[in-house]
């Protein structure tokens, strides 16, 4: 299959805005990877619309895809995390050309993972750890057992997502794998959650009072690119000062819940500043509480 698809990357190869091409091929263990297909060709260009092209390829049995992303979109992909096999196709994935080195200082940036991305990271899943919490607590109080649990789950992905962040590490597609090495506590809680033999309603019940615990340890570092934000001016901050701040922008809809979570959790405080109304205010957002 390599040698019929060497067309197809030679042909890339020689585009001036390409920057690196990588192969990944499927593994015996994990299709899934590659989405069942025999081979992946991942393309890295720049300046491209739209921001990803894919094609699909098949020779008698065996079939092949090729990708090929903007770099400002394989970026955001890093930093969201929105596609997960992007990770183990970048660190596995063999190498084909790379113009100045492009793939190798890449590799090399995401395994040295700055401190400024780590935080900026630890944030967008902080956020979504509490916001995938607050709604299954919502659900398990209104009795809808399976809702809820289906939120603790993905809660405690992006918790264990989290804890592999502050490690230093990209979480993996296989990130259970990772956190049995680094977060015995976590990885204990999925595995009662998801194996234990007492009734759901008693599982989430018990993960509800350990999880509250764990969450709010993370704080200091799922919060930390947050406050570093709002430290960039004295004084309070409105809340469409917070949602239109560039740095905050990947946040989205979870920003909110998170800044919420925080209030109640008193790390972070509101000002009530007044309207041209009568006995209405606008809600703020401060570091420091006025009231002591």
């Amino acid at each position: 299959m390599e040698d019929l698809i060497r067309p197809i990357y030679q042909e890339w190869a020689s585009h001036r805005n390409t920057l690196g091409i990588l192969m990944i091929e499927k593994k015996a263990n994990n299709s899934a990877v590659t989405d069942t297909f025999h081979i992946v060709l991942l393309v890295v260009t720049t300046d491209m619309t739209p921001p990803i092209f894919v094609k699909h390829y098949v020779s008698g049995e065996e079939k092949a895809a090729l990708y090929v992303v903007d770099e400002t979109k394989l970026n955001e992909w890093l930093l969201l995390g929105s596609h997960r096999k992007i990770i183990d196709w970048i660190f596995n994935g063999k190498i084909l050309f790379d113009r100045n080195d492009y793939i190798y200082q890449l590799r090399n940036r995401m395994k040295e993972f700055p401190e400024e991305m780590r935080q900026l990271k630890m944030g967008i899943e902080f956020a979504k750890l509490i916001r995938r919490y607050m709604d299954g607590k919502a659900f398990f109080e209104a009795d809808q057992l399976l809702d809820a649990y289906n939120h603790v789950i993905h809660a405690l992905h992006h918790l264990a997502r989290l804890a592999v962040i502050e490690q230093g590490f990209y979480p993996e597609v296989t990130v259970w794998n990772q956190i049995k090495q680094m977060d015995a506590q976590i990885y204990k809680l999925y595995e009662e959650l998801v194996s234990s033999e007492e009734p759901l309603q008693k599982r989430l019940e018990l993960l509800f009072l350990a999880s509250e615990f764990l969450i709010h340890s993370r704080i200091p570092s799922g919060a930390a690119h947050l406050f570093k934000v709002l430290r960039e001016k004295e004084g309070a901050w409105s809340i469409a000062e917070i949602m239109q701040h560039p740095e905050l922008s990947s946040y989205s809809v979870d920003l909110i819940i998170m800044l919420e979570y925080l209030v109640e959790k008193k790390v972070l405080f509101v000002e009530e500043v007044p309207t041209k109304s009568r006995h209405i205010y606008h809600r703020y957002y401060s570091l420091q509480n006025k009231e002591q």
